[in-house]
């Protein structure tokens, strides 16, 4: 059996003072989840005081495991900055992936972005993955000091 090759992975943005919108194109797929990610970081960096990021997904042909964890960490990175993320243009099949993985919620709900986490000190107020999670008890399996 063959396989056909990836379609590479198009971005093309447009700006705004307060808004940042990427049209994606081609496969998000473990060939190219990468470029996504750090094309976020450099939209971020370009633009500190953006409150909403847009991605289009209307040109996505497909998406694989490694697009969902692209997916999954351009949301931390979002939140992280204080802005919402917007997934426009979703396709049937993009739609069916995060339904199945349970993720559409965590992507698609409104974020309260990093400014909830300045708020509170705390890991994001709603469902979802957080990075600041500390274990209960220590792999010694001793209780935790104070």
């Amino acid at each position: 059996m063959t396989s056909l090759p990836s379609a590479p992975l198009g971005l093309t943005y447009s700006s705004s003072s307060e808004a940042v919108r990427v049209e994606l194109s081609g496969d998000l797929d473990h060939r190219h989840a990468d470029h996504l990610v750090e094309a976020v970081e450099q939209v971020l960096a370009a633009h500190p005081g953006v409150r909403d990021v847009w991605l289009d997904c209307t040109g996505l042909s497909a998406v694989d495991s490694s697009g969902l964890s692209a997916l999954l960490m351009v949301r931390r990175r979002i939140d992280k900055a204080g802005a919402g993320l917007h997934l426009d243009g979703r396709t049937v099949q993009l739609n069916r992936l995060l339904e199945l993985t349970g993720t559409l919620g965590y992507l698609t709900a409104p974020g309260t972005g990093g400014q909830a986490l300045r708020r509170t000190g705390r890991g994001a107020t709603r469902g979802g993955p957080t990075e600041d999670k500390v274990p209960a008890t220590p792999s010694n399996g001793q209780e935790p000091r104070p």
